[in-house]
Order: C-alpha cells, then sequence, then structure tokens
C-alpha cells in the first residue's frame, strides 16, 4: 500500500470492511472490531489515522509490537490476523491489521464475547446470531443438536417411540433387521446417546419431559376466522416430542382444512378431499422440524389456516447461502440439525436429503394449486399454500352456516347451476326449501346471483367474489 492508496482510503472513510484508529491506544477496541470482520467478509483496521480521515501516524516501538502480536492470542478460535507497517517519514509509521476470516471456522469471540459488524458500527453479536453461526460450523461438536443434555437420562425418553421407529425403519429398508430392541444400543445407533449421555437431539426426538430445560419443543396451531388474526375460531399450543407433535398437527389438519368435494362418476356419492394433499402439508411440517433453530428457547413451529391460505413458519434462518427462491431448485441439502434429519430419514419420513421442498411444490402443482411461496421474515422461514379455486368466507356482515358455505362452494365450482344440481352436489341434502332459502339469504348477501324464473333459475357467483 503506498502513500495514494492510503490517502485514498482515507478519503473514503470507515466501512463495514475499513475502520481507522488514532493510535494503537485503542488497541483493545481494535481488536473487538477485527473480531466483527473476522465474523464478516474479514476487514482492516488502521492505526495512525483519526476517524475524521487525517492521516497522523504515530511512533511505533518494540512494546507496541509485542502487544500488538499478544492481542490476536485471543481470539477463539485463532484467528488469522495479518501485520503491515507503513512508513510515513518523520519517524511516523501507520500500522495495519488485516482480519483475514475462515467462514468455516465462525463465529469468532474476543476476550469471551463475539462481535459483529454492521455499517462502520462495532457491536456484541446478539446471542440468537451466535448460536446460528455456531451450528453451521462442519465441526459437529459445537452443534446445539449434540450438546449433552444435561440432567436427562434414557428413562426421560419415550421408549415406545423409540422402538416404532426401529420397526417403522426396518420396513422402510433403512434400519438392519438385526437392529433389536435394546433401548441405549438403539440410541447408540441413532447417535443419539454418546458415553452413556444423551444429546439434545434425543430430547426433541424422543423426550417426554420439555419444562423449564426445553421450551423450544413447542407446536402452536390456530384456525382464524377470516384472513387475518383478529379472530380465531380454535388454538392449541401443545408442547411434545417431534414425532408426537407432527401427529398433532396432522390431526388439526384433518380437523380443519377445508375440504373439496366431488361427485364420483358413476355414483350417487361424494368424495370429499382436503383442500391441499396431506403429504404435501406433512412434508412441509417435517421440513420445518428438521431445519429450525431450536437454540431459540421461545422458539415454536406454528401452523395458522385462514380462510383463503395456508401457512407454516418456524423460528430460525435459512442455511448461509441459500434464498427462499433457492428452494424451488436443485440446491445443496444443509439441514440446521443433520441428526434429528437422518433419524427421520432413517424412519422413512424424509424419502430423498434435500428434495423436500421441491417435492412440497411438485405435489401442490400436481394438485391442481398454484405453487406455493417461500419467503424469509423476522428471524423465521415460512411456505405459504394458497388454493386454486375459490374458498367460501365464513363470515359477510355476520356468520354463514356451515350448509351456506357447502352451497357458496358448489356454485363457485359448477355455476350456473340449478337448485336440483346444487343438491345432487351436497354431502347431507335438506329440503328443497332450505336449500333455496339459503340462496336468496346468499343473494341479499351480494355472494350469488340468479338468472330465470322457476324451475329454470340458475345460480351463479357473483363475480366480485370470484375474480
Amino acid at each position: 500500500m503506498n502513500r495514494n492508496e492510503l490517502e485514498q482510503i482515507a478519503q473514503q472513510g470507515e466501512s463495514e470492511t475499513i475502520e481507522f484508529k488514532k493510535s494503537t491506544a485503542q488497541i483493545r477496541r481494535a481488536m473487538e472490531t477485527l473480531c466483527g470482520m473476522l465474523n464478516g467478509h474479514g476487514g482492516r483496521v488502521l492505526f495512525g489515522i483519526t476517524p475524521q480521515g487525517q492521516i497522523v501516524g504515530q511512533t511505533v516501538s518494540d512494546k507496541t509490537l509485542r502487544e500488538v502480536v499478544d492481542q490476536p492470542r485471543r481470539f477463539e478460535p485463532p484467528g488469522t490476523v495479518a501485520q503491515t507497517r507503513i512508513d510515513l517519514g518523520d519517524d511516523k509509521e501507520l500500522l495495519v491489521l488485516e482480519a483475514q476470516p475462515d467462514p468455516t471456522r465462525r463465529p469468532y469471540i474476543f476476550d469471551g464475547r463475539p462481535y459483529q459488524r454492521v455499517g462502520s458500527t462495532t457491536s456484541v453479536m446478539p446471542q440468537e446470531t451466535y448460536h446460528r453461526l455456531l451450528a453451521e460450523r462442519p465441526d459437529s461438536r459445537t452443534r446445539w443438536e449434540t450438546l449433552r443434555a444435561e440432567g436427562y437420562g434414557v428413562a426421560d425418553l419415550d421408549q415406545e417411540e423409540i422402538l416404532r421407529t426401529v420397526r417403522l425403519g426396518v420396513a422402510a429398508g433403512r434400519l438392519p433387521e438385526s437392529t433389536g430392541g435394546d433401548i441405549p444400543d438403539i440410541l447408540h445407533r441413532l447417535e443419539l446417546l454418546k458415553g452413556g449421555r444423551l444429546n439434545n437431539a434425543a430430547i426433541v426426538l424422543f423426550g417426554t419431559c420439555f419444562l423449564p430445560d426445553y421450551p423450544q419443543c413447542q407446536l402452536r396451531m390456530a384456525r382464524f376466522r377470516g384472513v387475518d388474526k383478529s379472530e380465531f375460531l380454535d388454538q392449541r399450543q401443545i408442547e411434545g416430542h417431534a414425532f408426537a407433535l407432527l401427529d398433532e398437527a396432522m390431526l388439526f389438519l384433518r380437523r380443519h382444512l377445508p375440504v373439496a368435494g366431488r361427485v364420483v362418476p358413476g355414483l350417487f356419492e361424494r368424495e370429499d378431499e382436503p383442500l391441499f394433499p396431506l403429504e404435501v402439508l406433512r412434508e412441509a411440517l417435517v421440513n420445518a422440524f428438521c431445519h429450525r433453530d431450536y437454540t431459540i428457547a421461545g422458539g415454536a413451529v406454528s401452523l395458522a389456516i385462514y380462510d383463503d391460505r395456508l401457512e407454516i413458519w418456524s423460528d430460525g434462518t435459512l442455511p448461509s447461502g441459500l434464498t427462499p427462491e433457492d428452494l424451488k431448485r436443485d440446491h445443496t441439502s444443509k439441514p440446521s440439525n443433520p441428526l434429528i434429519a437422518k433419524v427421520f430419514y432413517l424412519r422413512g419420513v424424509i424419502e430423498r436429503w434435500g428434495r423436500g421442498t421441491q417435492k412440497i411444490v411438485e405435489l401442490c402443482v400436481k394438485a391442481g394449486h398454484p405453487e406455493p411461496e417461500f419467503g424469509e421474515q423476522a428471524g423465521s422461514v415460512w411456505v405459504r399454500f394458497v388454493p386454486s379455486g375459490y374458498i367460501a368466507p365464513h363470515r359477510v356482515a355476520h356468520d354463514l352456516t356451515e350448509r351456506q358455505r357447502e352451497v357458496l362452494q358448489i356454485t363457485a365450482h359448477h355455476g350456473p347451476i340449478p337448485l336440483r344440481e346444487i343438491m345432487q352436489q351436497m354431502a347431507s341434502p335438506p329440503a328443497s326449501a332450505t336449500v333455496r332459502d339459503d340462496l336468496y339469504h346468499l343473494k341479499r348477501l351480494e355472494l350469488v346471483d340468479s338468472a330465470g324464473h322457476g324451475r329454470g333459475a340458475v345460480w351463479r357467483l357473483r363475480r366480485e367474489e370470484s375474480s
């Protein structure tokens, strides 16, 4: 770096990768900044430049050099910091320390604390960010799921669920038939028990007691009335191991998911199917349980059903380098919790590594729905399912009955349609006068229109509702 380059840097000012210090008297603050740069994209601290960008230099003594050499030893893990001295003349020098990060070793800490660099500011790294970076390290010993479950033993696990996992794994051809029924041996094979001690993954997968140590083993479910969270029809919050939570979520979906009905050709019966294929939603829930950030103590997987959509949220962020758009195409499998994901795979719940989100998209399209939307917001990852057709509202001025909503759905899918055909499509048709009254009531609410008179009258959804 020559004098011209130095003056250009000073003129541009401080940034995410550049910081000025007037002298090495500020060495500690400089090391905190270098720690933040090691946790980012690297950068340089220049001693001998004021915060205003004035090049003043300083005298660099042997004592100064020893102090500068000693400080980087307080990084954990050891960080690479290169040193450069620039002679300014008149016994003045500029000292440059350059952080050269290794992304596989992040997060770095200095003197016991992690730091981050945001713009030209250095601050203590938030705990959630630190744990996320820690979980991304290739060294599995630092991941949350591999840490010891202090105070928990085999007796604190759902042993029947463990044996069920073995049965399903053997049936799927992913566990050998010789696995047997010895619980500690099974846990050892699944890498959930080492040296006689359980890890956190064992609690997430099979635990029976969660509070106060594992509040994150939680599922939140809600069926909202309308298209926002102002009012709900059902709301539940439960704790449990991942397989129990998955079962509870599927029960909730079967109870509250709108039904798309159709008449089977050649039969006087109606076949009811969930609006969204349950296989799609199960895949999305499994994805959430495997990839969520369990270091967030108050975190959870959330399932929300609205009149016009369904959403699944999980606390955490996407793996470094992945975007929501990447989830719809081929991408590297980077499960945040590979041990947990491995047990789901051995049990036969996950079919192929790295194909979960693509499978969700393919099954949705196959069922005739738009591609689901993936997103990342406020420290959470979400997937949103939107139906291809009309969904009858629960409330217009006042609550609609289930029969009135059924009439709306039939009219939306088959209109213009006469009264007699509406009744043929209904699961349990009442008297024709009752259905006629419902239609006129819906017409007064401006939800349907009619054309013709008497037996020749046909009904259709109003254009405003079907658009």
